[in-house]
């Protein structure tokens, strides 16, 4: 009888769990390496009241079947979001919090991104945007969308991408958003669970420093000392990681030039918890493009006293100051006309773009660049393999569920290339 496989699997987020469950559960001997002490990864939860605290990945886009699944097995509660989205004005000296202008007109364009035949040049989205004759008002609205969903460069972003990406939240009804109440990091939480409960080894706190490879064998090293050796390596690592090679492959892969051509996202986020709630019952996403953030949400249909504030793509890269709590404050005591510094009770940050960790929240596909992450989705000599929401190949970049369905998608090619 053969001895079982060994495989290493770098990265606790849910592309690295997904992976490593799936394959300590059919019977390989699973390592799991990362670099905090907690899994999840870009989904980062803290405890609060009446809800816990997001500052990583906070929704369930749509009803895609394996997040779905998952959640349900794991026992967990998802609620929808619900409440009216209103966006922020200022004319001739009033300011308001109403309707959106021209959302309508927007509406369309996004409908037609999900139905159009591509060009056989790819442009960018500000090119795309420039060749349908909006309005300048529904232009803005539609950039500043596209730039803060996908934590993107509206100069850079392919519309062959935004396309495939419109086209694919259409199949899951993408438009809907769901929270899970018990907090987000239960999801990775219960997979390291199954994970440990089929044989697998956590190796927290470790970040890897090397991987060392050749055909059918790999070793991996970390910065703390330890080192693992496998005969298949799968690499969860985020795209800012792999960009800014911050682990050195030995020889490096051809395939990392690939990822080079992708692109990661910025955004960073602040939580504010209020002594009461100063903000219609009604309100769900908010929107104020010349304020910092721009974008903030509420819990609606919970109540409660806190709302989120976003910040990505272009704008936080243009950022020009470094407390984005207090320019906050700031914008919401605008927009509601109330002194929110007053009523605060405690507020929480994260910004992803330094999280050393990640150097980035999530990726988004440049112009020229549609094929790369099904490049990326490609064993290299049967010992490397590569999952992580950039490598997802349904146009679902930048989700938890991309990311499931990418560790589930590795596993399967180790497993075939086992057999």
């Amino acid at each position: 009888m053969s001895p079982r496989k060994e495989v290493i699997v770098i990265g606790a987020g849910m592309a690295g769990l997904a992976a490593a469950r799936t394959l300590a559960e059919a019977g390989l001997r699973v390592t799991l390496v990362e670099a905090r002490d907690r899994v999840g990864g870009r989904i980062y939860t803290l405890p609060g009241a009446p809800l816990p605290i997001e500052l990583g990945a906070e929704f369930i886009h749509g009803l895609p079947e394996e997040l779905i699944r998952l959640v349900d097995e794991a026992g967990l509660t998802r609620f929808e979001l619900e409440g009216e989205a209103r966006c922020f004005q200022e004319e001739l000296g009033t300011s308001r919090l109403g309707p959106c202008g021209n959302q309508r007109e927007v509406d369309q364009l996004f409908d037609q991104l999900s139905h159009f035949i591509p060009p056989e040049a790819d442009l960018s989205f500000s090119e795309f945007v420039a060749q349908r004759g909006l309005s300048q008002e529904a232009a803005t609205l539609a950039t500043n969308y596209v730039e803060g969903f996908n934590a993107a460069d509206a100069k850079r972003i392919s519309i062959f991408a935004l396309a495939k990406q419109q086209a694919a939240e259409d199949m899951i009804s993408g438009d809907r958003l769901f929270r899970v109440e018990e907090g987000y990091a239960r999801v990775p939480e219960f997979l390291l669970r199954r994970f440990l409960e089929a044989g697998g080894e956590w190796i927290p706190s470790s970040p890897v420093r090397s991987i060392s490879w050749q055909p059918g064998s790999a070793r991996v090293e970390t910065e703390t000392g330890p080192t693992f050796q496998g005969s298949a390596v799968i690499i969860t690592l985020p795209l800012g990681i792999l960009q800014a090679r911050t682990v050195s492959f030995v020889p490096q892969p051809k395939i990392l030039t690939v990822a080079d051509q992708l692109a990661m996202g910025s955004a960073a986020r602040v939580v504010y918890q209020f002594d009461l709630r100063f903000w219609p019952d009604d309100l769900g996403f908010f929107f104020a493009p010349d304020q910092t953030p721009p974008t903030w949400w509420t819990t609606n249909p919970r109540p409660s006293s806190m709302v989120t504030g976003w910040i990505a793509g272009r704008k936080l890269t243009e950022l020009r100051t470094s407390n984005l709590a207090e320019a906050g404050l700031t914008a919401l005591s605008k927009i509601m006309g109330t002194d929110a510094p007053r009523r605060l009770l405690g507020l929480h940050h994260h910004n992803w773009q330094t999280d050393p960790h990640s150097l980035g929240a999530y990726s988004y596909v440049p112009q020229g660049a549609i094929h790369a992450s099904d490049e990326l989705s490609l064993p290299v000599d049967s010992t490397l393999f590569f999952a992580g929401e950039h490598t997802d190949t349904s146009g679902h970049w930048g989700t938890v569920h991309g990311a499931l369905r990418s560790g589930y998608r590795a596993a399967k090619q180790v497993l075939e290339e086992s057999a």
